[in-house]
C-alpha cells in the first residue's frame, strides 16, 4: 500500500456513502471525473449547501475512488449495502494513512487481543503515540486532534464498524463478502480485510 504523509484534512470530511455511490455509478455510466466536477458545480449532485462544500465532497471522494483500483466499481455495483460501506471505508482509509494506522493499530489490535470496546481513551492513546513518531503530527492542536478522533469514530459508525455508544463503543467485526474479499487478494490489498477483521 501506499503510504501517505498525515494529514489532518479529515477534520473537514466525513464518510459520504451516498455521495461514493453516486460518484461510483457516473463513472460506471461513463463519465469521467472532469464530468463528474462539473456536475458538482452545475447541478449540486451531492446536495451540498454551499459550492466550497461541493468541491470539497467532491476532491475527498474523487480522492478516495482514486486510491481504489477501477476494477473495483462493476464489483462495487453488484454488491450488497454492507459491502459497498467497507468499500467506502477501505477507500477512506486508502485515502488517508493516518485514518488506516489507527483502524490497524487501535481497531484491529484490539479484535486480536479479543477486547471489543472503544474508548475515547485508546483515541488519545493513539494520538500522542503519533505525535511523539511524527513532528507534523506533534505540531497540531488538542482541538484538532479531538475532532479527528471524532472524524473517525463517525466513520467508523457509518460503515458498520462500531456502534453509537456514548462512552466506550462496541466494536462489530465486519463480515467480508468473498467476492470483496477476492478483489483486495487480487490487488495487493489484503492488509485492509486483516486491519478491520483483528488478523495479524
Amino acid at each position: 500500500m501506499e503510504r501517505k504523509e498525515y494529514s489532518a484534512g479529515a477534520v473537514k470530511m466525513s464518510f459520504w456513502f451516498v455521495e461514493f455511490r453516486k460518484m461510483v455509478q457516473l463513472l460506471h455510466d461513463g463519465k469521467n471525473m472532469d464530468e463528474v466536477k462539473a456536475l458538482a458545480q452545475r447541478e449540486n449532485i451531492f446536495a451540498a449547501p454551499t459550492a466550497l462544500r461541493s468541491n470539497q465532497i467532491f476532491n475527498t471522494v474523487a480522492g478516495r475512488i482514486k486510491s481504489l483500483k477501477q476494477s473495483f466499481i462493476p464489483v462495487f455495483l453488484s454488491s450488497d449495502l454492507a459491502t459497498q460501506k467497507l468499500f467506502a471505508l477501505i477507500a477512506a482509509m486508502a485515502y488517508d494513512t493516518l485514518f488506516f494506522d489507527f483502524v490497524y493499530e487501535v481497531i484491529r489490535e484490539k479484535m486480536i487481543v479479543g477486547n471489543n470496546e472503544l474508548r475515547d481513551s485508546d483515541v488519545r492513546i493513539f494520538f500522542k503515540d503519533k505525535q511523539q513518531q511524527n513532528e507534523k503530527v506533534a505540531g497540531w492542536t488538542d482541538a484538532t486532534l479531538v475532532r479527528l478522533g471524532r472524524c473517525y469514530k463517525t466513520m467508523l459508525y457509518e460503515a458498520g464498524v462500531i456502534d453509537k455508544a456514548k462512552t466506550a463503543r462496541r466494536i462489530l467485526k465486519p463480515i467480508f463478502d468473498p467476492e470483496l474479499s477476492r478483489w483486495l487478494e487480487q490487488n495487493n490489498m489484503a492488509i485492509y480485510e486483516k486491519a478491520l477483521t483483528g488478523v495479524r
